[in-house]
C-alpha cells in the first residue's frame, strides 16, 4: 500500500507556487505515450509491436482495461500488457450526485495518496466534464477552495486523460441521468466537452496538459478522437504560457479567469496579477484570438460588494473593446460558497445590472450555470474532501 502524501502547508496570503513539490512519478501508462512510443514499449516488453494498436483500441475506443475482455490478444500476453501499460492510476474514493443525477462529482485517490476531483455534467445535447490538472493549486486565489489548499503536485498526462476515460465509461454504463435528445438516441453517448477548470492551473503544468489534449483529440485508436473545439483551457493569466499555447496549433477555447478589471482589486483576488497585470493578461488573450481565430471567454466570479460594481462592468467593457470587437465573451459566475469564506455571491439585481452594463458595451455576456454547488462540485469549490 502506498503511503499517504505529507500534508501540504497552506500558502500565505498572496503567495504563488509555480514549482510543484518533487514526488515519485506515477507508473508509466499507455496514455503517457504517443503511438510510436507505445509500439516501442510493447516491443521492449517482448511482444509484437502491432499489439500496441490493439491495446490502444481497447483503452481509447472500447474503454476496456480488463485483460479478460481483450480476446484478440494472446491469452498469455494479456495480463502482461495490461499490468505493464494500463496500471491503475485513479482509485475512486467518493462519489456525489446532484441535479437529479445529471451531475456527478468523483473524488479520486492517486498512486501516492494525493486526491483530485472531476465532475461529469449532462446538458441537453452534450456531456461536459470538468477535469483536474494538478492536485491542489499554487495560484492561491482567496475565494477558491482549491487555491487555499496549496499545491501538492502536478498530474501526469495519463492521470489527466484517465479522468475523461473514466467519465466515458460512466456514460457507457448508464450512470449519468438525464434525458437524451433524438440525435443522442441515434448515436453513442460520449463526453463531448472537456474543461480544464477543475483542480489546478493547467498552464502551470504545461507539457502534461498539452500532451493530455493531444491524447483527447488524436483520432481513435491513438486517442479519444474528441474535437479540439470542445476543449476549454482555463487560466488565471500566465501570459508566457498563453502565448505558447497559441503557437501549438490546437484550436482549444481559452478561458481567462479575470475576476476584476483593475489591478488594485485583482492583485488581491488573483495574486498572479502581481506578475502579469490586467492589461497584460487581456492583451495575451487577444493575441490568442488573433492567432487561433477562437473567441476567448472571460470568467468573472461575481462577489457581493467586492467586484460587482457597475463601474467595474463599464471598465471591463471598455478594456475589452479597446482590443477590438467580436473576439470575446464574458461569463459572470455567481460566487460559489466555500468553507469559512468571508465572501458571498452578488445579489440577483446587482448581477443583472452588471450583465446589462456589459451588454450595453456590445460585449456578449452569459451568466454561467452553476452546477453541483450543493455537492461542492461547482467552480472554485473543488478541495478533494473525503468527508
Amino acid at each position: 500500500m502506498t503511503d499517504l502524501p505529507d500534508p501540504v502547508r497552506r500558502p500565505q496570503p498572496g503567495q504563488l507556487t509555480f514549482a510543484a513539490p518533487r514526488r515519485g512519478k506515477p507508473p508509466k501508462h499507455l496514455a503517457d505515450l504517443d503511438s510510436a512510443e507505445r509500439k516501442a514499449a510493447v516491443e521492449e516488453m517482448g511482444h509484437e509491436g502491432f499489439r500496441a494498436k490493439q491495446l490502444s483500441t481497447h483503452y481509447f475506443e472500447r474503454l476496456v482495461d480488463d485483460p479478460d475482455a481483450m480476446t484478440d490478444l494472446p491469452k498469455n500476453a494479456r495480463q502482461d500488457l495490461v499490468s505493464g501499460l494500463l496500471p491503475t492510476l485513479l482509485t475512486p474514493v467518493r462519489e456525489l450526485r446532484a441535479d437529479a443525477g445529471a451531475t456527478i462529482k468523483q473524488v479520486w485517490r492517486l498512486f501516492d495518496g494525493a486526491l483530485v476531483e472531476s465532475v461529469l455534467m449532462r446538458y441537453p445535447g452534450r456531456v461536459t466534464m470538468c477535469i483536474s490538472s494538478q492536485a491542489g493549486c499554487g495560484m492561491n486565489c482567496p475565494f477558491c477552495a482549491t487555491g487555499q489548499e496549496g499545491l501538492t503536485r502536478n498530474l501526469s498526462t495519463a492521470e489527466i486523460v484517465e479522468q475523461v476515460v473514466a467519465g466515458a465509461r460512466s456514460l457507457r454504463h448508464g450512470d449519468l441521468a438525464g434525458e437524451r435528445d433524438a440525435e443522442e438516441v441515434e448515436s453513442p453517448l460520449r463526453v463531448s466537452n472537456v474543461v480544464f477548470m477543475g483542480m489546478g492551473e493547467a498552464l502551470a503544468n504545461y507539457r502534461q496538459a498539452i500532451n493530455a489534449i493531444r491524447r483527447l483529440t488524436d483520432p481513435a485508436p491513438d486517442g479519444l478522437g474528441m474535437s479540439a473545439r470542445g476543449i476549454t483551457m482555463s487560466t488565471v493569466g500566465l501570459v508566457p504560457a498563453i502565448d505558447k499555447l497559441a503557437a501549438e496549433g490546437i484550436p482549444v477555447t481559452l478561458a481567462l479567469s479575470l475576476h476584476a478589471p483593475d489591478d488594485e482589486l485583482r492583485n488581491e483576488l488573483v495574486p498572479i496579477n502581481t506578475r502579469w497585470t490586467v492589461d497584460e493578461a487581456i492583451d495575451a488573450a487577444y493575441r490568442y484570438y488573433r492567432a487561433t481565430g477562437r473567441r476567448v471567454s472571460i470568467e468573472y466570479a461575481l462577489i457581493k460588494d467586492i467586484n460587482d460594481h457597475g463601474w467595474r462592468a463599464d471598465l471591463l467593457g471598455e478594456k475589452l473593446n479597446q482590443r477590438g470587437k467580436g473576439w470575446v465573451h464574458v461569463n459572470p459566475i455567481p460566487l460559489n460558497p466555500t468553507p469559512g469564506s468571508k465572501w458571498t455571491a452578488s445579489r440577483r439585481g446587482v448581477e443583472q445590472n452588471f450583465v446589462e452594463r456589459l451588454r450595453a458595451h456590445g460585449i456578449p455576456t452569459t451568466v454561467r450555470d452553476t452546477r453541483g454547488s450543493e455537492i461542492d462540485g461547482a467552480c472554485g469549490q473543488l478541495a478533494a474532501s473525503t468527508a
